[in-house]
């Protein structure tokens, strides 16, 4: 298995990382739900995000425990399967006069928990296992709550740690959202 293939879910990690190091990562994880709670999605762009970023949210689908598909599958429906292109066109599109969606602006709160860091086989890589709850608040009335869980890799490269892979994975079969204008 390679830990960089978008289709592969993270098999039992065992190496922790040390203290420092998840400590550093876990601050990244907080800083980055401060930054997508105040929508600065350009600044994520550059700050947080690598340019071979694979963003993916697979579509869940419920199925008996024999099932050998399992809940998802790579290359089939999906919320995201983005490179840094399409975060790039979707960041551009919240500035655009028919981003109608975001104007008032969506209200956010990222909650981010249940952090695990973890060495890989490639160095100055580290897995991160969290799950998050995010919040949306639109006009008066429109709430959103998305929970679930995710995967991702992590680069440090000059002192600085970039997200390569982020692999979401929602609790929800079905979302009742009526956009899904938010990144997780």
């Amino acid at each position: 298995m390679t830990i960089l293939d978008i289709a592969v879910p993270f098999s039992n990690f065992s190496d922790y990382a040390d203290a420092l190091t998840e400590r550093l990562l876990t601050q990244r994880l907080f800083a980055e739900a401060r930054i997508l709670d105040k929508e600065g999605y350009e600044e994520w762009l550059a700050d947080f995000i690598d340019e071979k970023i694979q963003y993916w949210m697979p579509d869940m689908e419920t199925r008996r425990r024999d099932d050998v598909r399992g809940t998802f599958c790579y290359g089939e429906a999906a919320y995201f399967d983005d490179s840094i292109k399409e975060l790039t066109i979707r960041v551009k599109r919240y500035n655009e006069p028919s981003a109608w969606a975001d104007n008032p602006a969506t209200r956010h709160v990222h909650l981010i928990s249940n952090i695990e860091v973890f060495n890989t086989e490639i160095a100055n890589h580290y897995a991160v296992c969290s799950v998050f709850e995010n919040i949306r608040n639109r006009n008066m009335a429109d709430q959103d709550v998305i929970h679930g869980r995710r995967e991702d890799i992590w680069k440090l490269e000059n002192g600085v740690f970039k997200l390569v892979i982020r692999r979401i994975f929602i609790v929800q079969n079905v979302l009742l959202s009526k956009n899904l204008n938010t990144f997780l």
